[in-house]
């Protein structure tokens, strides 16, 4: 076997579809390495050091360090490890339609994920031709993404679509999250100029769709750009969110340290900075609501990675001293 990096393309459960070189191949985890170690699980867009398979499926040893990494918490009931999602991209595009599924609190979500994940997020509104003037929501959007690209787009008609040719450059990689029946698939196959993607209508009733795209799978374009599609997720769990909740709500946490008290808990203590502005019209008051709401799930979702990484370690350390054991013939 030759060693070599590849590129992930797509996540199929323990198999991975690969990139080198223009070839596209399938590999698997060395065991000892990702399952008995402490290696990051690759996931779409990470480069692997590979032993190259030519007869059969390659051996997955290393997962190089990732520029920027996006991930939730896991959506099985009582999950409480880390998902990932996607790796080394440039642009996230935080997709909602301009339909029902249009929510601002789920669009918080995805913002303070895509400011963690280290790359620029740009709030993509889609089915821009259902709907005669799109301003409201693209005023609303604006406002809980402030200094964000906020463009409307339809995959019908053409419209947005040019504006979104300055993220999509050779080379460059872009992720696409969003909502089940949000379109995007119906995006990446008019950004392609083909029909790479499967699309599948949605409910006309509430809006909502079938998850169209089951894993996470990386395309490349015609011109050489690449775009991450992932599954459509509803509900998004923060993981790890507290850079990115001081990225997007950089507004309010420069208010609370300009309180009288050091200890404000910003209700009805005097000299609190936030009530100032919100009574003087500089802080929206949902906005504020917003952060305080997604600041609290933060710290329950810190909390619980802090739990689950104590566990792992302490099943780490009787693993280690059960093998240690053994060897010793179980001797004191």
């Amino acid at each position: 076997m030759i060693q070599t990096t590849a590129r992930v393309s797509a996540v199929h459960k323990e198999r991975y579809e690969l990139f080198s070189d223009g070839e596209r191949f399938f590999g698997k985890l060395k065991t000892g390495v990702y399952i008995n170690g402490d290696e990051p699980y690759p996931t779409a867009g990470d480069f692997v050091t590979i032993l190259q398979n030519p007869a059969g499926d390659s051996i997955i040893i290393q997962t190089h360090p990732r520029k920027s990494f996006f991930s939730r918490q896991d959506p099985d009931p009582g999950g409480h490890r880390e998902q990932a999602v996607a790796a080394n991209f440039d642009t996230v595009f935080i997709m909602q339609s301009l339909n029902q599924d249009f929510n601002l609190q789920r669009l918080d979500r995805y913002l303070a994920l895509a400011w963690q994940s280290g790359a620029v997020p740009v709030v993509v509104l889609t089915k821009a031709d259902l709907i005669g003037d799109p301003s409201a929501h693209l005023r609303a959007a604006g406002s809980a993404a402030p200094g964000v690209d906020i463009i409307a787009v339809s995959a019908i008609t053409g419209e947005g679509l040019a504006d979104l040719e300055q993220y999509i450059q050779p080379g460059m990689t872009c992720v696409l999250l969003g909502s089940s029946g949000v379109g995007k698939s119906s995006l990446l196959n008019a950004l392609a100029g083909e029909d790479l993607m499967a699309v599948n209508t949605i409910r006309e009733d509430d809006g909502k769709g079938r998850h169209t795209t089951t894993h996470r799978q990386l395309v490349t374009l015609p011109n050489g750009a690449h775009i991450i599609d992932t599954p459509g997720m509803r509900e998004l769990g923060l993981w790890d969110a507290s850079d990115g909740l001081g990225e997007m709500f950089s507004d309010i946490e420069a208010l609370l340290g300009s309180c009288r008290f050091s200890d404000c808990r910003h209700q009805t203590e005097p000299g609190c900075a936030v009530r100032a502005a919100m009574e003087n019209g500089d802080l929206p008051p949902k906005r504020w609501e917003r952060y305080v709401k997604l600041k609290r799930e933060a710290l329950y979702a810190e909390n619980k990675a802090a739990a689950a990484h104590e566990k792992r370690a302490r099943f780490k350390e009787i693993s280690m001293w059960s093998k240690a054991n053994k060897k010793g013939g179980g001797k004191p």
